[in-house]
This record gives C-alpha cells, structure tokens and sequence, in this order.
C-alpha cells in the first residue's frame, strides 16, 4: 500500500473517532488524545476500542504489569512505551474460563436465550526498568488474527512511588452497576484529577461470571468503563437527564482490591441461569462431606478432590483470573491472591478475605434466609443456603489469622508512616448488613413426633463475632490507623476507644438506608416465632452493634428533618467518595448532589491519621 494510501486511511479512521468521540460526550482531554495517535512504524493502527482500556497492575520498584481485555485470540499483542514509545514489552494472553452470559444479561446488540460461554482473552505485560518516581507514557496495541492492528490511546505508567512521593489515594467500594457509579467516578476526577492509586473494599459487579457486567453491559455502566472513563449512562433525576462517562483513573493508577460477597460465584452449573448460580454457594465442609461419601469420588485424587469440592461449594476464579495482585504466602507452599500485604509508597496496605455469603432477613416459611431455611426445603439438603456461612474464616488460629499476624510483626509493617487495613465486612456500622454477627450459624432444629424437621433456624452469638473478638483487638493492638471497608453501601464513620479509624464509605450507587431509633433493622424478634421457636441472641435493631457511636461529619454534615447533623449519608440521590492524602495524612470525604448535576462537588468530611 502507497504512503499517500496509508496517510488518507489514518486521516479518516482519526475523523471518524473524533465523530464517535461527539456522540459519546468524551471531555476535552479524551478528544486530544484521539488527535494526537499516530501508527507505530509502517502498521496501519486502527484506533478502535478494544473490551478495555489498559489498567495497572502489580507494582514494583522497577516494573508495572499493564492488563487489557480483547474479544479475540489475536495474533500479538504488546505495549510500547517511554518518552517516545520507543520501547517494548510482549503481553501474555490467557483466556478467561468462567465467563457466560444469560438470558438476563444486558449486552448491546446482543441477547441470549440460554447460558452461553463468554470468550474473552486477557493480556498482560511486564513493563521493567522503570525508575521510582518517574512516570511515562504508554500504549497498547492488539492484533487480530486477521491482520488488523488496534491501539489505545496514550496513558501513563509509574512503578512503586518513593516513600516520600505524596499520594491521592482514592479509597471505594460497591460499584455494582449502581446508577450513580460513573457520576461518582467522574466527580473523583473533576475533584482531584489523577490519583495515585484506587483501594476498591470488594462488590465490584453483581454477578462475577457474567462477563457483561464487567466489560460491556448495555445501559453503559459496566465495571472497567466506569473506572477508566468510557462509561455512557444516562442518568435522570428529577426529570432531567445527564450522561456520566465515568472516570480515567485506572489506566494512570494501580487497582488494588479486596474480595466482597459479590466477587464469590456459588454451586457451578451449565444450565443454571447465573444469578441463581451466585446465590446458591454451600459451606466447603457441606461439598467435602458429600464428596468423600460417593465412592465414586475415591480414585479422583486429591486435585480432583478440590475442583469437585470447589465447584460444588463456591469459587472466586474470575476475580483471581481478571487481577494480578500482591500475594500471600499459605502453609502448604502455595500463594493466595484472595488476602495480602503491599507496600505503597509510605503506607503498608493490608487487605483481607472477610465476606460471607448475603441472605434476606426474612422470617416467612418461603424465605431460604440469614435466619431460617425454606419450609418447602427441610427434606431437602441439596436445597439447604445453610444461613450467612463465612467464605474464609479470619478466626484466630485460621490460615489467614496466622498470616496476619505475621504480617502485622514484619519490618515492612511495622515502618510504615500509615497502616491501612482493608476488607469487606464492616466491624461498626448503621447499616443492615452488620447483623447479625460475624461467625459460622448455629443451627438449631424443632422436630415432630416422628423424628422428622419441623423447622430449622440459625443463631449468630454475638460473642462469637470473628471480627469483634479476634480481628479487631489484633489491629488495634498492632496500630493500624484506619481500617476501610463497604458492604452496606453508606458512608459513617467511627473511633474506637484505641484510637483506630473505621470508615465505612460505600455509598457509591444507590443505599439500603441506616438504621437509627427512628428506622430499626429488620431483626428476629424476642418472642416465639411461628414453627422457629423463640430466638436465644437478641439482635440489635438500631446503631452499631458493635457498640461505638457514629462520628458526625466534621465539615458540613447534611441534616434531618429538624435540622440536625446526620452521622452518616444514606441516599439514592446523594453519591460519596473518600480520599486519602499522604502529604497532609488527612482522609477527606466528599459528596456529589445528582440531583443537581451543575452543583459543585462538597467535602463534608475530614480527619487525620497519625503517621
């Protein structure tokens, strides 16, 4: 192909981006990274989308792992980068192996009469020789099996920041396609533009084998859109409709995640629709009893033991295979993604696996619950939820618990200026899902005369709460300054008497309320319910179980009816977002009115961290 050829081809494909770019309301900054891409060498580069943008992964002192995500094989894919994208790095690619789409599934173009298999390919490269706070641009390129070449427009790269490099941390949690995650992701950067790096505290989608959830889901509020600015969702409010495209924050930031209730995928199936799948997890110990009961099983060997175990019980393989993250080392020799420890410039990052399954609270004879199983069930086993059972114990003397404590003596830890421990399940909250308490069900059974189940219920001794009686005296004791996490989607906050933060900042998309005097939880009561018996725990029905009281925002607190300070932001309208600034140790709290989309973005919230 001639010369002038190619550069008429470049000319159009740029004039044809800088269309979709109109339509799609990219900012300013988007429009003149479309103009500025030019093709690598002689290759014609096609600037078409591909599944993601480019996010960071896995920092080091020298290297950082770039990950993007195609719909096809292809036939190379690489990053080039420097000042004049004059180096390059080859990208592994791997296929995702769980991710399907059902007739639930929301796909542009796209519908589904059945589960079907999801093909989507991960690549990944390691980009090395890169110097401590020095940070250049970067591009990736994906060839198709036919030839064609894409790129993506030019981001930025930084290994590990130098311990006295100050850092905007963005600390979130609960995007779950919720209809104000890009109008929140979009106001972080309005707020502060680039940060550093993004602490996400679990329930990144709703179903985690459901692939459009991740990449592509029709109403343009998918996952890895949101974080990376490529959103399109309309959002109305008071009749008045706005379009968020999210935020660019990841192509430039590490994501640094925990796992949630919503990253665990349940009993797998070939033709069960998915969200059935996710709901429908069973204790480990329940499929390893079945397991070794079928003398079928006998000769499988212990592999086959696990994948049988696992995918009659519960997995977390598309997180582990979507993220490359720190790692953590477990006593049989193997390393675990699902809990570990990194150092980010001067703050010692802790995240932990502590999430159990969510079950409605419910009490009717219909209800498979936190508190009960179904009626209709009893005979049943197979067809046991088995209450709100704990995914990975944090109980002292657990793997986990062990590795924590080494972790919390270790020298990296121990000289760190900021100790932040995230997780998912919250330790103080108004919310709902802090009851009941964190630790295995007690089932107790009533039976007829015959012998046979009259009912069977759970109870969760509060005394027994993992996190309350063995995790949180250990963090305490170790002076971890803030622990962060989400689940009940609110932002409060408390102190505890050691004087350890708890930050609970998981409003991000919509709410399920807070629960004072005037707004109870809903909670078993102390009289005998019909065919249960009476529950032994009280369950606390207002406040924090835990005991602490809320801290009322310090700067401009939204208020109630009468006008007095709320201790927290409950609201379907109202989006919140926590950052944490190393150069001041100050965790700011911000908030988004979408109701009133002109309106500017308010700090209501502010506190300092000891480092």
């Amino acid at each position: 192909m001639s010369r002038t050829k190619t550069a008429v081809l470049i000319f159009l494909g740029i004039l044809l981006w800088l269309a979709a770019a109109a339509l799609l309301r990219l900012s300013p900054p988007q429009e003149a990274a479309l103009e500025r891409m030019m093709p690598v060498d002689d290759a014609i580069a096609i600037s078409t989308p591909m599944l993601t943008d480019p996010f960071l992964q896995r920092p080091t002192e020298t290297s950082v792992n770039v990950v993007w995500f195609t719909e096809f094989q292809g036939a190379g894919h690489s990053v080039r980068y420097g000042a004049d994208l004059e180096e390059s790095a080859i990208a592994v690619t791997t296929q995702l192996s769980r991710l399907r789409e059902d007739a639930d599934s929301q796909v542009a173009g796209k519908t589904y009469s059945q589960l079907t298999p999801r093909s989507v390919w991960r690549h990944e490269a390691i980009i090395g020789g890169l110097i401590p706070g020095q940070r250049l641009p970067y591009r990736v390129f994906s060839q198709r099996e036919d030839g064609q070449l894409l790129q993506s427009r030019s981001f930025s790269l930084a290994p590990l920041p130098p311990s006295d490099q100050p850092l905007k941390i963005l600390l979130t949690s609960d995007h779950q396609l919720m209809p104000l995650t890009p109008a929140n992701l979009q106001k972080v950067q309005e707020t502060v533009g680039q940060v550093d790096a993004v602490f996400l505290a679990g329930d990144l989608v709703n179903i985690p084998d459901r692939g459009s959830e991740w990449f592509d889901h029709a109403k343009g509020h998918a996952f890895f859109p949101s974080l990376q600015g490529r959103a399109h969702f309309a959002l109305e409010k008071n009749g008045q409709e706005t379009v968020y495209i999210g935020g660019e924050l990841i192509q430039h930031a590490p994501l640094l995640t925990g796992l949630g209730n919503h990253e665990v995928m349940g009993r797998y199936s070939d033709t069960d629709k998915l969200k059935r799948q996710f709901g429908d997890a069973v204790p480990r110990a329940v499929a390893q009893q079945l397991f070794d009961s079928d003398k079928a099983n006998a000769d499988g060997g212990a592999a086959s033991r696990a994948e049988w175990v696992k995918n009659h019980s519960f997995n977390t393989d598309t997180y582990e295979e979507i993220f490359s993250l720190p790692t953590a080392a477990l006593p049989d020799g193997g390393k675990t993604q699902q809990y570990y420890a990194t150092t980010f410039g001067n703050i010692r990052l802790i995240s932990l696996y502590v999430t159990q399954i969510w079950r409605p609270p419910g009490l009717g004879p219909d209800v498979k619950g936190r508190y009960r199983e179904r009626q209709s069930d009893l005979e049943q086993p197979e067809s046991w939820g088995y209450g709100q059972h704990i995914f990975e114990s944090i109980a002292a003397g657990s793997s986990q618990y062990q590795w924590l404590q080494q972790e919390l003596a270790s020298e990296a830890f121990q000289s760190a200026p900021y100790k932040i421990v995230m997780l998912h399940h919250p330790p103080h909250s108004l919310g709902d899902n802090i009851v009941p308490a964190f630790t295995h069900p007690v089932p107790v059974t009533q039976r007829h005369p015959d012998g046979s189940l009259q009912s069977l219920r759970y109870e969760y001794p509060k005394s027994q709460d993992l996190i309350i009686r063995d995790l949180v005296p250990l963090l305490e004791k170790a002076g971890v300054q803030l622990v962060y996490y989400g689940h009940s989607h609110l932002w409060n906050r408390f102190v505890s008497d050691r004087g350890v933060h708890f930050l609970e900042s998981s409003n991000v998309g919509n709410t399920y309320g807070a629960h004072l005097q005037d707004k109870p939880r809903q909670v078993p009561p102390q009289q005998p319910v019909d065919g249960l018996g009476k529950f032994q725990e009280k369950y606390v029905a207002a406040g924090d179980p835990n005991g602490l009281e809320p801290v009322v925002p310090t700067l401009a607190p939204l208020q109630d009816e009468q006008g007095s300070p709320l201790p927290y932001i409950a609201s379907n309208d109202i989006t919140c977002f926590s950052l944490f600034d190393t150069a001041t140790g100050t965790v700011s709290s911000y908030y988004f009115d979408a109701r009133q989309p002109e309106s500017a973005v308010v700090e209501f919230d502010r506190f300092l961290l000891k480092g």
